[in-house]
């Protein structure tokens, strides 16, 4: 049994003019479909690991073994991220969060406008390639923090509410070395009611397990 490339719930199109077709095409088929074909690849290595998750994977690095640890954070990760960032967003999406969410964002960071700054910010200054991500954290409150390469969250020891892919092929062909105008317009295509639905299993302390992230 085999880890699997979700397929896109909408069309490669659907996120114009923000995200293009043809970047969707490559970012979902090409990007992600390698690291799910990697991660399977390292898999076939320790079959023992095979009944796991790929968050469960990369929930804790150290109980990987040495010689497929890399390929299974960056793969891993990979998938968990991706996973994530085609269902956080949708066609006709943004505007102001609403529900807990919107709640949290409030208590933590006064509004919505000063909050995109400083996740914006947090996404330009991360050096190289990364995500920019809001963060849940132990006790229930919320962080911006940023993360190298395909990390997540989850390694440590925090929850993905949402993130935003800031690899250069998430926007390049479009935006080209223009990264700040990438993360303002991805603001415009957001789904709140996805992001809501992370929250509360973050506060409920459940883990995001859907079914992409397992073995079918």
């Amino acid at each position: 049994m085999a880890y699997e490339l979700p397929p896109l719930p909408y069309d490669y199109a659907a996120l114009e003019p923000v995200i293009d077709k043809q970047t969707m095409t490559l970012h979902h088929d090409m990007h992600h479909g390698a690291y799910v074909k990697n991660l399977n690849a390292a898999i076939e290595k320790h079959p023992e690991l095979s009944s796991k998750s790929a968050e469960d994977l990369i929930r804790d690095l150290n109980a990987i073994p040495e010689d497929i640890r890399g390929a299974v954070r960056n793969n891993g990760g990979g998938h968990v991220n991706h996973t994530m960032f085609w269902k956080i967003m949708k066609p006709k999406g943004g505007g102001d969060p609403n529900g807990p969410v919107g709640d949290a964002i409030k208590k933590t960071f006064g509004n919505f406008k000063d909050f995109q700054t400083k996740f914006n910010d947090a996404g330009v200054k991360q050096f190289g390639s990364g995500w920019v991500w809001l963060a849940g954290k132990s006790g229930g409150d919320v962080q911006i923090i940023s993360t190298p390469n395909q990390d997540n969250p989850i390694t440590q020891g925090l929850f993905p509410i949402f993130g935003n892919d800031v690899w250069e092929h998430a926007y390049y062909l479009k935006y080209n070395n223009r990264r700040p105008e990438y993360l303002a317009a991805w603001w415009n295509v957001i789904n709140w009611d996805e992001v809501n639905a992370r929250f509360e299993a973050f506060k409920s302390g459940k883990s995001v397990q859907e079914p992409a992230l397992a073995h079918r």
